[in-house]
């Protein structure tokens, strides 16, 4: 059994996914398995997956189900200690395995490290945002506004999946925030500071551009996480002001617009939870 399985999750991403699996392929460090979710992809995918030299196994799903689904469906197939991710329209450097790897001997107590990441967005190298600084440690309350973790940064033990659970599959975007919470909410997370993985975005296919009204998402995980994940009575306060916040963005827009269903959703959210 190797020691790492890698994620690859694709669906219609032909032009980027090729390089995206070379990247892996590529790595410094060769004790993992590359699992390839291709998610019912209409373009020519199959072809250029099957013209990559290298050892990797592809699993063609039927439809496309969304990459909550096919990451979940790749962690089902395979059986390692620790986990990887990676976006079909990211790419790793060659040392990014070899030195989380090295991080999980040298922090041990951690089950789950991540990096920093170099962002292109359109084709140019952009500076994050203070707000996107990374943390580690007990960072359940900073990653409450947004995602704080690429989960092509992230490398992860089994085990915490088997104790906080997969992907949201009901979740079309946002999935990983939602994950990272629950996982935040009882786990300290350690971070690399070294960019191991180009990130690329502001394309037309990129899932963040697909729906509008993120918060929309985020206040569904919140709303999931009160009702299901026992929080510390601080973590719960913060999740509760954040779930507030977010749903008063929302209804700014939804009244602008005179969405009467959805100004009564938020407004009800709001006495409920908060």
């Amino acid at each position: 059994m190797p020691r790492v399985s890698v994620i690859l999750p694709s669906y219609n991403r032909s032009q980027s996914v090729g390089l995206a699996v070379e990247s892996v392929l590529k790595q410094s460090f060769r004790d993992f398995e590359l699992c390839v979710v291709d998610d019912g992809s209409e373009d020519d995918t199959v072809d250029i997956l099957d013209s990559i030299p290298g050892s990797f196994h592809t699993l063609r799903l039927k439809e496309n189900a969304g990459v909550s689904h096919a990451r979940n469906c790749g962690i089902r197939s395979t059986d390692s200690e620790w986990i990887a991710f990676l976006d079909s329209d990211d790419v790793w450097h060659p040392q990014k395995l070899e030195k989380q790897i090295d991080a999980t001997y040298e922090r041990a107590e951690h089950l789950l490290h991540f990096t920093d990441e170099i962002w292109i967005r359109n084709g140019k190298r952009i500076n994050p945002k203070l707000r996107h600084q990374k943390r580690e440690g007990w960072i359940f309350q900073p990653s409450l506004e947004l995602c704080l973790m690429a989960p092509s940064t992230v490398l992860l033990k089994r085990e915490l999946l088997e104790q906080c659970g997969l992907f949201d599959e009901e979740l079309p975007v946002c999935e990983d925030y939602d994950l990272w919470l629950r996982i935040t909410a009882h786990h300290q997370v350690s971070f690399l500071n070294e960019a191991l993985m180009t990130r690329s975005g502001g394309h037309a296919d990129q899932l963040s551009r697909k729906y509008w009204g993120m918060d929309r998402f985020r206040v569904q995980s919140l709303k999931k996480i009160l009702a299901n994940v026992p929080l510390q009575k601080e973590d719960e306060m913060a999740t509760r002001r954040v779930l507030k916040k977010k749903c008063e963005i929302l209804l700014n827009g939804f009244r602008k617009r005179g969405k009467t269903e959805e100004i009564s959703y938020y407004e009800s959210l709001i006495k409920t939870h908060c």
